[in-house]
């Protein structure tokens, strides 16, 4: 996994890319087919921002939160991109499924 983090009127210190690299950690162990991983953290007057562009096979997940403080902004597009991931792999492993049952039920008849 590539993972790319930048800030737009912010410098991004390594505590910061700590905490957003182990955050990511727990999409990736929900999900390990994970390419690349692009955040972008910036500030616009007050609201601190944060962005992911999240790129899997066949799908770029892209996911957005704001709020006063960085880490709660970070905190909340984690829990955005976990629900969008899980909700992708299971999309994906659904798919599979009915390839299989819909080839299972050629092969009986």
């Amino acid at each position: 996994m590539n993972l790319q983090i930048s800030g737009h009127h912010l410098e991004v210190t390594p505590a910061i890319h700590d905490y957003v690299t182990a955050k990511l950690e727990r999409v990736t162990r929900h999900f390990d087919h994970v390419i690349d991983v692009n955040v972008i953290l910036s500030v616009e007057k007050l609201r601190q921002k944060a962005e992911v562009t999240l790129h899997v096979p066949g799908k770029d997940i892209f996911v957005e939160a704001d709020d006063s403080d960085l880490y709660a902004a970070i905190d909340n597009l984690v829990d955005k991109l976990d629900r969008q991931v899980q909700k992708y792999k299971q999309k994906v492993q659904d798919h599979h499924r009915s390839d299989k049952a819909a080839a299972r039920s050629l092969a009986e008849e």
